[in-house]
């Protein structure tokens, strides 16, 4: 059985989103989620709010798990589908990051810059991964 990386760009990007995935887990329970433990805020609220943070958490693990393995296929024309469906989604979901802290407090777009250059990062290093040519590739 003779595995090889195909695509580096790939695997760079899956581990980052990886590395992504238990940062914002991390982040998300020792620092943003312990907030919400306020006597103001309902526990359906905070359970909610639990769940939210969590999806992006588990989204960031699915996309990573989804670039090493990708990483590895020999014909990446099969797989260039979903890498720029993910960059989409990073891509939108970046725009409401900075539209929604624009929209309620322009002064905190700030707090987003290392969030924002994160994510540049890791939708160039996929965007490099599907620009591989086939010569590249073996």
């Amino acid at each position: 059985m003779n595995i090889k990386i195909t695509n580096f760009y790939y695997l760079i990007a899956g581990v980052l989103a990886i590395l992504f995935a238990f940062t914002h887990a991390w982040n998300g329970q020792s620092a943003v989620l312990p907030t919400l433990n306020i006597e103001t805020i309902s526990v359906g609220t905070q359970t909610i709010f639990t769940y939210v943070w969590h999806v992006i958490t588990v989204e960031n693990l699915v996309f990573g798990i989804a670039f090493i393995y990708m990483s590895f296929q020999t014909d990446q024309s099969k797989i260039q589908f979903s890498a720029w469906l993910i960059v989409a989604i990073l891509i939108v979901r970046l725009m409401a990051i900075l539209g929604v802290t624009a929209f309620f407090d322009v002064s905190g777009l700030k707090d987003t810059i290392i969030d924002s250059i994160a994510i540049v990062i890791y939708v160039a290093f996929i965007i490099l991964g599907t620009r591989m040519k086939k010569k590249q590739l073996k």
